[in-house]
């Protein structure tokens, strides 16, 4: 059975450790209003939809059902490394959040050059300790580009890392 709007919201609100009260705090609306969403009796209304999505870690594609996908683009139609971006996003369980877009040509500079990638940081760790990213660049020269890695630590945090 495909998911509801409502499950979705109230799964991906339990996922960041939210109640419908603080949910519905921060976007200055009734948790009643969010129990509707949840129960799909109402759905959000469009002018709330970018700060839902964002207050719960995920795109509006995501939280409105579409499944990110990843994909290999042929040869012919691939863009140059200077044209791709590597989007790192780091989302802690206490509610901080970190985007990162960087140019991916950069990126593979600092790479090859032995340089270690600047840690992202979440509760004092460094949250890109262990990506390998030869292997995300081996991924983007065989023409993947979406959503390729996310990472789940014990504690709640993800890491994603998207090219696009």
């Amino acid at each position: 059975m495909k998911e509801t709007l409502g499950q979705r919201i109230q799964r991906l609100r339990k996922n960041a450790n939210l109640t419908q009260e603080d949910v519905a705090t921060r976007l200055n609306i009734s948790s009643q209003a969010v129990s509707k969403w949840e129960n799909d009796n109402s759905a959000p209304d469009l002018s709330v939809l970018l700060e839902l999505a964002e207050m719960l870690g995920v795109t509006t594609d995501e939280l409105l059902g579409k499944t990110p996908t990843v994909s290999v683009v042929e040869p012919a139609q691939r863009k140059p490394i200077e044209k791709l971006l590597l989007k790192i996003r780091v989302l802690s369980t206490d509610g901080d959040k970190v985007n990162v877009n960087l140019p991916l040509a950069v990126v593979k500079i600092i790479v090859d050059s032995g340089v270690e990638m600047a840690p992202v940081n979440s509760n004092g760790k460094n949250m890109l300790k262990g990506i390998d990213f030869e292997q995300v660049f081996a991924l983007v020269e065989q023409g993947v580009i979406g959503k390729l890695v996310e990472i789940q630590s014990e504690d709640g945090d993800t890491v994603e890392i998207w090219v696009e």
